[in-house]
């Protein structure tokens, strides 16, 4: 097995194991856990038991962006119908975006078209259908106020729901406007499992990726390393890389709820902390300099996600140099997961690796 073959990284999902809803509660989802080091894998708990596996002094992080309704559709002067996926925020006004646009060959730099009674003007192009859009609006709360009265929250296009499933694809500590997509492991907490979790002495520190192009874009090089991650952006509050340096001191764990989390953690040097655009892309060979643990879901064959999951659990083996078998048992859970019946995907059950 070629640990950096995009090959090496499909499986086989029947089409019943996509989560097209919640589980209700959101915390009644499944859970396996895999102590990696210990060599053990439990199967069959539910999301609510991961407080039986965390320890006091353990920091858990948590990604507190907020998905914006960030798709918007309309018709051009000829009649022909266009959307623009708000992807990132490039002015401090909040007005100048970074828009995946369809159909691109039509929406080029200088063209102004009409959103749902607003202007929005084409500023810049870029590859791959990619282009900057300014929205002729006062303010940052006008332009949030359409978006909540126009826009829809962008789905992946496996959920076949409409835009009434808003309010379950957010996390219920999301708070920073400016996601295209949800850091969908932490979609499972309550805040009644976030009490619980901080009542046993386990604190809690947030992080902010927005997440665009750099997370859902598929890789589609043969080589992995020949992908290139689009820029998000990211923070670091110096208040969690202070409790990230206490953990460490007390001989706690740093557990990244989500990739998002763990990608922001792994951008910044420890003890660091800031705000920057980040473009990491972490597949086996890397070596993780801040988390200890990751909560995550099951993801897509042959995507970025599912490479950051195999270097990290290779991370714990300490396997270096010999990633491919730890990848094997990466795939191996994924495909008994499947044949089991769990759910895969956004919406899906989810996964304590440490």
């Amino acid at each position: 097995m070629d640990i950096y073959a995009l090959s090496s990284y499909s499986y086989e999902l029947p089409p019943e194991n996509i989560a097209q809803t919640p589980a209700d509660p959101r915390d009644s989802s499944r859970l396996l856990v895999w102590d990696v080091k210990g060599g053990s894998v439990v199967w069959d708990r539910h999301f609510r038991d991961i407080v039986e596996f965390l320890r006091p002094g353990d920091l858990l992080i948590l990604n507190d962006t907020r998905v914006i309704p960030a798709r918007l559709t309309g018709r051009r002067d000829t009649g022909g119908k266009f959307e623009l996926l708000l992807l990132k925020n490039l002015s401090p006004d909040f007005l100048t975006w970074e828009a995946l646009v369809k159909p691109a060959r039509k929406l080029r730099a200088g063209v102004r078209v009409n959103v749902q009674g607003v202007v929005a003007e084409i500023i810049g192009d870029k590859p791959e259908g990619i282009r900057d859009v300014r929205f002729e609006l006062p303010d940052r709360e006008a332009l949030m106020n359409f978006l909540e009265k126009s826009g829809q929250v962008p789905l992946p296009p496996y959920i076949h729901a409409g835009d009434e499933m808003r309010d379950s694809y957010q996390t219920v500590f999301a708070r920073s406007d400016g996601s295209a997509a949800a850091p969908t492991a932490s979609l499972h907490f309550t805040p009644e499992l976030l009490a619980k979790i901080q009542a046993m002495g386990v604190k809690i520190g947030y992080v902010t990726l927005h997440v665009g192009l750099g997370t859902f874009r598929p890789v589609k090089t043969l080589d992995i390393r020949e992908h290139k991650i689009h820029t998000e952006h990211c923070e670091l509050p110096e208040e969690t890389a202070k409790m990230i340096l206490e953990c460490r001191e007390c001989g706690g764990r740093v557990i990244a709820s989500g990739t998002t989390a763990a990608r922001t953690l792994e951008s910044f040097s420890p003890g660091e902390s800031g705000t920057r655009e980040t473009d990491i892309f972490i597949y086996p060979g890397y070596r993780f300099r801040t988390v200890d643990g990751l909560i995550t879901n099951f993801h897509l064959p042959e995507s970025s996600l599912l490479m950051l999951v195999a270097s990290f659990a290779a991370n714990r083996a300490g396997k270096f140099g010999h990633e491919e078998e730890v990848l094997k048992e990466v795939l191996e859970i994924y495909r008994k997961a499947a044949r089991d019946g769990w759910r895969f995907f956004s919406f899906g059950d989810a996964m304590l690796i440490f």
